[in-house]
């Protein structure tokens, strides 16, 4: 059984935001992408082998992900170069919406550069790849993991094991922040403590210092932002 950190270290600025990778351990043989926490490493490493024995191929869609890549995503969907989606995954109109609707239709589904749980280590998106059809691209959309999706089993069997392994769905419902995540998982024993060490103030002096789209509407709203979408998350 893994054994579980007590506590985490205070982590600097950097390693909360995306900006350093010091934090973490690399799953790939040639030391590059998929990184996730060290101190998590064990835990998963032990959910993946328990999903195994179970019949599921457990992969990861997307570990840690930089603060550059973050912003990346950011800037393109708020200048309208990728598109904006509705609680319901269907395509929104940028022209008919203010600054404002625009940062919120975005944070449903995509995190604030600086803010993302992913640039910590301990959140991944996870699926069974070979409960993937063939030819089918993973889309990461909620109806996948449902009743009658292709993850719908896999979803159904993390729900019930991953605890054990210290890890939750921060997503679980829709609470009126960011939209129903049933692949994002984060480890709990670590991410607690990281959450409380990002604070609005040290997320204002990260975002002040980018080029971020829209930075001027965020920084006035950020408070308010931060409430709804970055600690209004279910509990254990």
């Amino acid at each position: 059984m893994v054994n579980h950190p007590t506590q985490a270290r205070q982590h600097t600025a950097g390693q909360l935001t995306g900006q350093e990778t010091s934090h973490l351990a690399s799953l790939a043989p040639d030391g590059g992408h998929p990184f996730v926490h060290q101190q998590m490493l064990p835990a998963f490493e032990a959910l993946k082998e328990a999903a195994n024995k179970a019949g599921f191929d457990l992969q990861i869609a997307s570990a840690f992900r930089p603060f550059e890549r973050q912003l990346l995503i950011w800037n393109n969907k708020y200048l309208g170069k990728r598109p904006l989606l509705d609680s319901d995954s269907q395509p929104l109109d940028p022209s008919s919406l203010t600054d404002l609707e625009k940062i919120h239709a975005i944070m449903r589904w995509s995190a604030l550069p600086g803010a993302s749980r992913h640039h910590w280590g301990t959140d991944i998106d996870v699926y069974a790849a070979n409960c993937l059809p063939e030819g089918v691209q993973l889309q990461l959309e909620p109806w996948e993991y449902q009743t009658g999706g292709h993850q719908a089993e896999f979803s159904q069997w993390l729900n019930h094991h991953m605890a054990r392994f210290g890890f939750y769905l921060p997503y679980a419902e829709d609470r009126n922040g960011v939209a129903c995540e049933p692949w994002h998982i984060s480890y709990f024993p670590v991410s607690k403590y990281l959450l409380s060490q990002l604070t609005p103030d040290l997320l204002k002096r990260t975002l002040s210092q980018s080029e971020l789209a829209g930075k001027s509407h965020i920084l006035e709203n950020l408070d308010s932002l931060y409430t709804r979408y970055i600690e209004n998350i279910c509990e254990v």
